[in-house]
């Protein structure tokens, strides 16, 4: 098995799926949902986390299912080879009291600051597009100590005011969550998209651009943009992925239900 790079494989998809995975820790708890969180889950595992612990939004804990991904969340095979065979209340209950490290999330929308909508685009009198709405999103995004948002970008997701404010980030900068009454010390980590990856600003809370995928350029990142995103002096362009790493993510998915058949 070769680990030379393979640029003209991969795709947006997995370098989004693999740049998710190698921002969790081993020995760490992972809120994932089905798709590509549980992709970045699974990968994660195999490859640098052996010791990561994912938790289903549906009650399964450390559930590795062994025939295909699951549909959704709450299917049954999330709970095969786990530990705990639990409840939504009870794994929502583990992230309120501070158990679970990293979370998952996306959005039709998302702010400079990191704040999320998945409810509706429009306004409420006159919607003109009804999204699934919060679906433990906001719980989520209040009490994980860090979020991996995971999106595609353009002017239309990255906008200066959300049309329906769904999941806390930074609200409008710093001390915003501790005003209200969320943890100190969480939200949002890192947001993962098909030009980079980008980080908080410490001192604004505003995103940054961390690194790009190659091939991008920062003009790109701008104009998918509504509103300016700071650029970190030591921005860097994101390897591409190895064979290695691309065999290991497609044989998770062997059945294509995320990554589609080869």
């Amino acid at each position: 098995m070769t680990t030379t790079q393979a640029k003209q494989t991969a795709t947006a998809a997995d370098r989004m799926i693999i740049a998710a995975a190698k921002a969790l820790e081993d020995d760490k708890s992972v809120f994932v949902g089905t798709g590509m969180p549980l992709l970045a889950g699974i990968f994660a595992q195999k490859t640098h986390a052996p010791g990561l612990l994912t938790v289903y939004e549906g009650g399964g804990i450390g559930g590795t299912p062994s025939q295909r991904l699951p549909i959704q969340v709450s299917e049954s095979m999330t709970f095969e080879n786990g530990t705990i065979v639990g409840s939504m209340d009870y794994v929502m209950s583990l992230a309120q009291a501070g158990f679970i490290e990293y979370g998952f999330l996306g959005g039709a929308q998302i702010d400079a600051y990191g704040n999320l909508n998945s409810t509706l685009i429009g306004t409420w009198e006159d919607t003109k597009v009804r999204l699934p709405g919060s679906g433990g999103g906001a719980d989520i995004a209040s009490f994980c100590w860090r979020n991996i948002i995971l999106m595609l970008q353009d002017k239309r997701k990255f906008v200066e005011k959300l049309d329906f404010f769904t999941s806390p980030g930074y609200f409008r900068g710093p001390g915003e969550r501790e005003k209200h009454g969320l943890p100190k010390n969480t939200g949002p980590y890192r947001v993962i998209t098909q030009l980079g990856v980008y980080g908080f600003s410490e001192e604004t809370k505003r995103m940054k651009l961390l690194h790009l995928y190659e091939g991008v350029t920062l003009e790109d990142v701008q104009e998918n943009s509504s509103f300016e995103i700071e650029i970190d002096p030591n921005w860097s362009y994101i390897p591409e992925p190895t064979s290695e790493e691309l065999e290991i993510l497609h044989k998770i998915d062997a059945t294509g239900i995320v990554l589609g058949k080869n």
